[in-house]
């Protein structure tokens, strides 16, 4: 068993499994800023003092483990490890889902010796991915793969928002009005944006008024993705879609880029109109 560069308080020890970790060196935004709240929290770390330091040098997590039994890996950048309740919540997360895919993949694997038939490794691949790190943001994306045994595997997403102001974590539909709200401001340009995508990649939309993808899903239904041009607002929406939502397995998951349009930071709430900047 190997662990290299996490730290020490949360380090994640996993028999057989190897450990793993890098640090990004990719940046669009300004350096992240601890939150202070979170770091005085550290056991007997006063302010500015080594537990402070430490969070602020927080290295990225990258956790990988591959056996016979299954494949699991799970990793977050640096700006989020040096938020500490960030990271513990992460680090919660990680552990929940690889117990959640160890179980699976013993009863799986106990069940494939049983009837006489090969088992396949049970799989489930994530990492979180810096989107934008603004003064009181960090937004963060997250793509997941993963394979339970049967005939193809899936693709799924995620999003978070740390909120610096608050010291809390936020979804993104949270700095809405409400999921309709935010369904009818992002509406036309959000379904006009699948039929060009749908048009990039040759595929004609269903023209039955039946067909389960003839009609535009809700956005707030999908994956909701902030981000910044400039570091400081956010002006910038991608809506992640996964297979079968709006076309066949065969079509595979779709990343829509959506205009900040005036009606969607029209129904943004009060507490963080100030932090969004529309562009259309």
């Amino acid at each position: 068993m190997t662990v290299a560069n996490l730290p020490l308080s949360r380090a994640l020890v996993l028999p057989g499994i190897l450990l793993l970790a890098a640090c990004s060196g990719e940046s669009d935004a300004p350096a992240s800023q601890v939150d202070k709240a979170a770091a005085a929290a550290v056991p007997g770390a006063p302010p500015g003092g080594a537990g402070d330091l430490a969070a602020k040098n927080a290295p990225a997590s990258d956790v990988k483990e591959n056996s016979d039994l299954l494949e699991f890996a799970y990793g977050y950048p640096a700006e989020a490890a040096q938020i500490p309740k960030l990271a513990a919540w992460l680090d919660n997360d990680r552990a929940t889902k690889r117990s959640a895919l160890v179980a699976a993949a013993e009863r799986d694997q106990a069940g494939a010796k049983k009837e006489g038939f090969p088992y396949r490794a049970h799989t489930h691949l994530q990492k979180w991915e810096k989107v934008t790190d603004t003064p009181r943001f960090l937004s963060l994306s997250s793509e997941i793969q993963t394979y339970t045994g049967g005939a193809h595997g899936m693709t799924g997403f995620d999003s978070l928002i740390w909120d610096r102001n608050r010291g809390i974590q936020l979804k993104p539909l949270d700095l809405f009005t409400s999921g309709a709200a935010f369904d009818a401001a992002i509406r036309d340009d959000f379904c006009a944006a699948i039929a060009r995508e749908k048009a990039a990649r040759g595929i004609a939309l269903p023209e039955e008024p039946d067909s389960p993808f003839a009609k535009c899903p809700p956005a707030s239904a999908q994956t909701i993705w902030l981000g910044s041009s400039d570091g400081r607002y956010l002006d910038r929406l991608t809506v992640a879609i996964a297979p079968y939502e709006v076309g066949p397995y065969a079509e595979g998951s779709y990343k829509i880029n959506v205009p900040m349009s005036r009606a969607v930071v029209g129904v943004v709430k009060k507490e963080f109109a100030r932090d969004f900047l529309p562009t259309k």
